[in-house]
């Protein structure tokens, strides 16, 4: 058995559906060259652009908010004429994106307004891709799929910053730039050669009726939705305003910040899919239930310590939680969407990630200024505590089927 194999072995097992490992190569590269720019924008765009903060954050909740709009929209196209036209085209844009910022120069408003294209570009392909997991594989292997290429987009996020910092290396970002858009294009490449055109369990015609309002009147589907925002907000919790926490009232440095939060990818690496297939036979409504409060209540926690150890059980258990929640909530979706119009319910679903970012750190650091952190982090648990009833409800309202989405028939 060739290294290679024996890798992926290691990391996937060996019973992953052959037809999805496509998407895994794909999910790999792309979330590398994702994360090296990521890592690092922020800091050229104080430093090297001109940029103050709060104008870089005016253009981080643009572009969240455009992102959430061209999910939905992305992914209703895609049900038209395909998953894999939408796919290549975000992964182009993402790789010409940091040619136009090097371009930028020190023009601050033609840089961040490149830079909110990042985020558009990246959703334009996100909900194709998440359709096209259920496209690819059998009913009964939907979730687990999904916590496949979850472990690749970890996988590559945990590349991705060392590539980033290699990049940097001689201080030069035009170096870095170039090399992000090579990744990005070699990401493309990828999609570009071995993605399929179609999946087996594909719907066999577009839709023939217009995907808003079917939305509109899926009232089990809006209150996931609405569930999945606050679910977001409370992953939101652990990305922004942990790390802020930590540094700025509890006095940590912000390296050790850095090794406590590889915990995370980490843990998605190598304990997710082995985690989804012991669970796979407990209900999704449960699953919601219990990873929801596991991913807020550790946060209270801090208000008594936030010693390193405490800290690193916090993030943990918090793992544990969005390990049960993320695979079970795709599976859901895909479960709820009729097959015609898979890509309009993933963009739709999506977008609850666009609102959650712009919305969750603005609403926490304001709880945080006027009442303390001990509120804010109260704030978060009873938010996680609302997502998972919510969630749990919205699935057992279509009788809690969610292990077999509806999907055409194979041919």
């Amino acid at each position: 058995m060739s290294l290679r194999s024996r890798l992926f072995r290691l990391i996937w097992g060996e019973d992953v559906e052959r037809a999805l490992r496509p998407m895994l190569a794909v999910g790999l590269a792309g979330s590398v060259a994702g994360a090296a720019a990521w890592t690092f924008v922020g800091i050229w765009a104080v430093k090297e652009l001109g940029a103050s903060k709060s104008e870089l954050g005016v253009a981080f909740l643009v572009g969240a908010l455009l992102a959430g709009a061209t999910g939905y929209l992305a992914g209703h196209v895609s049900d038209y004429i395909g998953r894999r036209p939408l796919i290549l085209a975000g992964w182009a844009g993402q790789a010409l994106v940091p040619l136009g910022l090097l371009a930028a120069g020190r023009h601050v408003l033609l840089g961040l307004g490149l830079l909110t294209l990042e985020g558009v570009f990246g959703s334009l392909g996100h909900a194709a891709d998440s359709a096209m997991v259920a496209d690819l594989v059998p009913p009964e292997k939907v979730e687990q799929s999904y916590a496949a290429t979850r472990v690749a987009n970890n996988l590559g996020v945990t590349l991705g910053p060392p590539v980033g910092g290699a990049l940097l290396l001689g201080q030069s970002w035009h170096v870095f730039f170039v090399g992000v858009a090579i990744l990005g294009a070699l990401s493309w490449l990828i999609a570009f050669r071995f993605l399929p055109r179609t999946g087996a369990y594909a719907p066999e015609t577009p839709p023939e009726r217009g995907s808003l309002g079917v939305i509109r009147r899926d009232h089990a589907f809006l209150v996931f939705m609405g569930s999945s925002i606050l679910a977001s907000m409370t992953y939101v919790g652990f990305e922004t305003l942990l790390p802020i926490s930590l540094t700025q009232s509890h006095g940590f440095d912000p390296a050790v910040w850095g090794f406590l939060v590889i915990v995370n990818p980490a843990m998605v690496t190598f304990l997710q899919l082995r985690l989804t297939r012991r669970v796979a036979d407990v209900p999704a409504p449960l699953k919601l239930a219990v990873a929801m409060p596991l991913m807020g209540l550790p946060f209270l926690l801090l208000r008594v310590s936030a010693a390193i150890p405490l800290v690193a059980l916090v993030i943990f258990l918090f793992v544990i939680g969005e390990m049960l929640w993320i695979p079970t909530s795709q599976s859901v979706v895909a479960a709820f969407a009729p097959a015609d119009l898979r890509g309009a319910y993933m963009g739709a679903f999506g977008s609850s990630w666009a609102i959650a970012w712009a919305v969750g750190p603005f609403a926490g650091l304001q709880v945080s200024d006027a009442f303390g952190d001990d509120t804010m982090w109260l704030c978060v648990a009873i938010v996680s505590l609302l997502a998972g009833a919510t969630g749990a409800a919205a699935v057992r309202g279509r009788g809690g089927a969610t292990a077999k989405p509806a999907v055409a028939s194979a041919p």
